[in-house]
């Protein structure tokens, strides 16, 4: 993958000011934070493109639909989550999983509710049951579910056939925003 992560880093470099990679500030096992890597999608400078209603609706959401903070380039690579490519070092360096519950920030917990606690027994992964279920089409409510229902029913099985699945939803783009 070393050619192919190499030319999505120049691309990103030519698309726009700003770093090639991204580090998001996540909740992995054990509840220690860490910094899971992706390449970045969107302008340095979006925050400033956001109205008040498309704060509400981040806030609610957790994702836009039209989020006008995306470059073209980020549209291309969220579509094909090639931006999540670098997610490996992550599981190289044992912070996360190729399967697992999704990645959340510290501020995402809340959702949870007392379901938290079950969340940071196992990694996160870089593709998990909400993925293969709708992707970013899904709601707070539907993760959590998801998630749950992966960590309660873990099995190698389980693992494959979320594996098999991803490579159907990512080449279909699905869900991808």
């Amino acid at each position: 993958l070393a050619p192919l992560l190499l030319l999505v880093a120049l691309l990103v470099r030519l698309d726009s000011p700003g770093p090639v990679i991204y580090r998001r500030r996540v909740v992995g096992a054990g509840n220690r934070q860490f910094d899971a890597y992706k390449f970045r999608t969107m302008r340095v400078d979006g925050g400033a493109l956001l109205t008040p209603e498309l704060r509400a609706e981040l806030q609610e959401a957790g994702k836009l639909v039209d989020d006008p903070r995306i470059t073209p380039l980020g549209r291309l690579l969220r579509r094909t989550s090639i931006d999540e490519l670098p997610q490996l070092f992550n599981v190289l360096l044992g912070q996360m999983s190729l399967v697992g519950p999704r990645m959340i920030t510290a501020d995402e917990l809340r959702h949870f509710g007392r379901w938290r606690h079950n969340l940071v027994t196992v990694r996160p992964g870089m593709t998990g049951l909400w993925q293969v279920s709708g992707r970013s089409t899904l709601g707070y409510d539907e993760r959590v579910r998801l998630d749950m229902h992966y960590i309660r029913n873990y099995s190698i099985w389980l693992d494959l056939y979320i594996i098999y699945r991803t490579v159907a939803v990512v080449l279909s783009g699905r869900g991808a925003f």
